[in-house]
């Protein structure tokens, strides 16, 4: 069992502007961290959000709000106010290999009322969530507080310090939870590394105009040495340019013309636009990583979502998968909350819960980096065709369903 790093005592930290108490405090105003502080606020239970940026407004993070996220907003009573926000819905997944048969798969056939992917600016989904717990009277977010200690008493936590508005503050909370992402400062703190594989591709994420005539949908190009993945933005394509792990400076050093004819390359439509690709400033660079940490918990202390268990953009659950540990984490925590007393064994059942279907799409997901990404990438000629398993007909149904519902299902008890 790893301890966790002590706190520098309170008089031992410069300027302590004032020390706060609530029942949950949540690092990291992503996806998990907003939806818990909801779930816990519905119930009355006092809770703070720290989010270390002034805004919610990161680009090129993770757009996609799955079926089994929009069944959650449902039962929530928010998914028609939801999709009153400017979106595109993605029903088909088609991929393109440079020969053989193309692969096809079909979000409709799902059995649930919301049979597509919404495709929405995570910061409006984040906007909108945040905007619902702040109807709550004991929900306060509080914006530019970056998380630098824990509070200590033994081996329990009780809560956070950080810096931001003019000094050091203090939180205290009868639960701290880290949804601070996959670079989790409160991971950090508590001496957990998150191991697993070593997903064999990074990615370019870029835009492109889209063409009203182009299909809609998800599409999935195969070329030589890259692989891309165009997701429909209404007037625009979200781009995921994936190319061999550790291989960026090698692309930087080639330079963007050889990245615009790789692109071409690949997706041979794009000739007319990818000129608009002018400097590396409307590139980001995501270095894919994937794995899980051994304990997700302390006396205390709880990490959910990729503070917990890192995702790979493959198939783009992992937005998903982290609203259904804050959905399973207020299940299991909220009555304890309201008690006033938290068990490492109440915490301990949200990593029993959530770790199996965690381990299953991250299975999933090395499959298809392995299988599949990991060949395409190492082939230079145009002979690469899918696996035989992806041409059967059954198969095209066992994707939509993994990806659009998840494991098991998941839904609000609290």
């Amino acid at each position: 069992m790893n301890n966790p790093t002590l706190a520098v005592p309170v008089a031992a930290t410069p300027d302590i502007l004032d020390v706060r108490q609530t029942d949950c405090c949540i690092v990291g105003g992503g996806p998990a961290g907003a939806v818990l502080a909801l779930l816990l606020a519905r119930q009355g239970i006092k809770v703070i959000l720290l989010e270390v940026h002034r805004d919610l407004d990161r680009d090129f993070r993770g757009d996609t709000i799955h079926p089994s996220t929009m069944e959650i907003m449902a039962e929530l009573g928010l998914a028609d106010r939801l999709l009153a926000l400017p979106h595109t819905k993605i029903s088909e997944l088609n991929i393109q290999p440079p020969s053989g048969e193309p692969f096809h798969a079909d979000f409709r056939g799902l059995n649930t009322k919301y049979p597509f992917i919404t495709v929405m600016p995570q910061v409006k989904f984040l906007e909108f969530i945040v905007a619902q717990a702040q109807q709550y009277p004991n929900f306060q977010a509080i914006m530019g507080a970056n998380v630098q200690e824990l509070v200590t008493e033994g081996d329990t936590i009780r809560g956070v310090r950080y810096r931001g508005h003019g000094g050091w503050h203090e939180i205290r909370a009868l639960l701290t939870v880290g949804a601070d992402g996959r670079h989790s400062k409160v991971r950090e703190l508590i001496g957990e590394v998150s191991t697993g594989n070593t997903p064999p591709l990074d990615v370019l994420w870029f835009r492109l105009p889209r063409h009203a005539s182009e299909p809609a949908g998800l599409s999935g190009r195969i070329g030589k040495g890259a692989m891309m993945a165009m997701v429909d933005r209404g007037e625009q394509w979200q781009i995921a340019y994936i190319f061999p792990k550790d291989g960026y400076q090698q692309i930087r050093h080639a330079g963007l013309s050889a990245l615009r004819e790789s692109i071409v390359a690949t997706a041979p439509e794009l000739i007319d636009r990818v000129e608009l690709l002018q400097d590396w400033s409307q590139i980001a660079f995501l270095s894919v990583e994937s794995g899980r940490v051994d304990r997700w918990y302390r006396m205390g202390l709880l990490l959910i979502g990729d503070a917990a268990h890192p995702m790979s953009p493959v198939a783009g659950v992992g937005i998903n998968y982290a609203i259904q540990d804050a959905v399973v984490a207020a299940n299991l925590l909220s009555q304890p909350l309201k008690s006033g007393s938290i068990a490492i064994t109440d915490l301990a059942k949200v990593q029993r819960q959530r770790e199996l279907p965690t381990r299953i799409i991250q299975g999933f997901q090395s499959i298809v980096q392995n299988r599949i990404v990991a060949q395409a990438l190492a082939t230079t000629d145009t002979d690469f065709k899918l696996p035989w398993l992806m041409r059967l007909p059954w198969f095209r149904y066992l994707p939509p369903r993994l990806i659009g519902l998840g494991v098991f299902p998941v839904r609000v008890r609290c």
